[in-house]
């Protein structure tokens, strides 16, 4: 694990804190003494623990603002207080107000509050302050147990993502992951003007393959299927198995006239080359494609958009299959406008 620490302490603070700390090679330490430049870089790299120096000037806001951020409250806060008034009021009034001074400082965002040390003089003052490194060594071997929790706690989160938005049988994103894409790439096309194009595919009479071959053969058809068309594709098209044996491929940055071309090129490729299931097996499929691309009244889900390929593809089924449709509907979806191959 890559551990980072970042302090926010004046010179002679960081001289105080241990050397195990100031002399780290295990992990990275970071100082910095102004407000802005530590929520710079909080933001920028977040660490895993934040060392705040009471006394420095904004170190208790910083502490409330950091448990205010929701996608940064995991940071482990450790304040050392080492404000000279504040020593002697602990000394004068006992462990009732420290106590209660401890509580207050939690409550505010600090995850540990961690007094120095007093020195007493012959005439019963106190001279200087020292920290507890005992202590604050346990609080940041704390801190770094969460920040591994955490860590741990997003690889499993990122894991069972892409086990959500993945099909098992074609590896492709599935039906939900186009949920969640489309409505980013409309928003991204919308925002740099420029254009959004998507395919929806399917596999000419697969029921057929079906009832001839068995349910292992379609499935393993469809693999090899999917393997063809992402060998295929640009690095901007982004596949979907949609259902079933349907399937649609965003294509980023790509007008309805490129699409048709990438369109005509899936169609091709499908159809010039058996699939081989096997030794025994050697498939011919072929597949019709409906494109549509993103108009300015479509709306933000990217259902209007989907509704126009769709029923270009319905309609290249109708005119017999093994074919591209691709246009859009009007609006008000009584008439078609279509390039058909």
């Amino acid at each position: 694990m890559n551990i980072s620490i970042l302090v926010f302490g004046g010179h002679k603070f960081i001289a105080t804190l241990p050397a195990q700390i100031r002399y780290a090679t295990a992990f990275s330490v970071q100082v910095v003494a102004n407000v802005i430049q530590a929520v710079s870089q909080i933001k920028t790299t977040p660490p895993d623990v934040l060392i705040v120096q009471a006394s420095l000037d904004g170190s208790m806001e910083l502490c409330s603002w950091l448990k205010d951020q929701a996608k940064l409250s995991w940071i482990y806060c450790i304040l050392l207080e080492d404000r000279s008034q504040q020593i002697i009021e602990r000394s004068k009034y006992g462990w009732e107000w420290e106590l209660e001074m401890t509580s207050n400082v939690l409550k505010q965002g600090a995850d540990a509050y961690i007094w120095q040390l007093n020195e007493e003089n012959t005439d019963h003052t106190f001279a200087e302050s020292t920290p507890n490194h005992d202590l604050i060594l346990a609080q940041l071997a704390v801190g770094l147990r969460k920040a591994k929790k955490y860590r741990d706690l997003i690889r499993s989160n990122d894991l069972l993502s892409a086990i959500a938005l993945a099909d098992s049988l074609t590896e492709l994103n599935n039906r939900r992951a186009l949920e969640w894409d489309l409505p980013r790439q409309i928003q991204k096309s919308r925002e740099h003007l420029s254009p959004l194009s998507l395919i929806i595919l399917d596999v000419d009479y697969f029921k057929k393959v079906n009832d001839t071959y068995g349910h292992l053969v379609g499935d393993r058809l469809l693999q090899l299927l999917c393997t063809r068309l992402r060998q295929n594709l640009r690095y901007q098209d982004t596949p979907f198995r949609y259902g079933g044996e349907e399937f649609v491929i965003l294509l980023a940055n790509t007008t309805g006239e490129e699409a048709l071309i990438v369109a005509r090129r899936l169609n091709r490729i499908v159809s010039e080359q058996p699939f081989a299931i096997n030794s025994q097996h050697m498939i011919n499929v072929t597949i019709s494609l409906g494109t549509a691309s993103l108009d300015a009244d479509d709306d933000d889900r990217g259902m209007s958009l989907i509704h126009r390929a769709d029923q270009c593809l319905l309609q290249a089924k109708a005119n017999g299959r093994n074919q591209v449709i691709g246009g859009n509907y009007l609006p008000h979806g009584s008439h078609l406008k279509a390039a058909s191959s």
